[in-house]
């Protein structure tokens, strides 16, 4: 499927440095995963819809609710710097 010169090909456009060995291996590996997509290819999926997920997924975080935090002042008194009710941070921007 996929042979030695197209994995030197592949490892010159991304910088890679293979040896020998490893060019071999890498063919084989390569031809095994192009065959599995072969067979993928076989299957129909004319009514399948595209999705990102093998699996649904939700949302498991809580939504987000602006409320005062009680303990403000005992972080902002371990702060090594601070101006008023802000912590003083280094200029890292012109």
């Amino acid at each position: 499927m996929i042979d030695l010169e197209q994995v030197r090909k592949v490892a010159l456009l991304a910088r890679l440095e293979l040896s020998s060995e490893e060019e071999e291996q890498f063919t084989g590996q390569l031809s095994t995963i192009l065959e599995y997509f072969e067979q993928l290819n076989e299957l129909d999926t004319e009514n399948v819809e595209p999705t990102t997920r093998a699996i649904e997924l939700n949302n498991i975080t809580r939504s987000d609710e602006l409320k005062p935090f009680e303990g403000r002042q005992s972080i902002l008194s371990g702060a090594p710097e601070r101006e008023e009710d802000y912590f003083k941070v280094p200029k890292i921007l012109d």
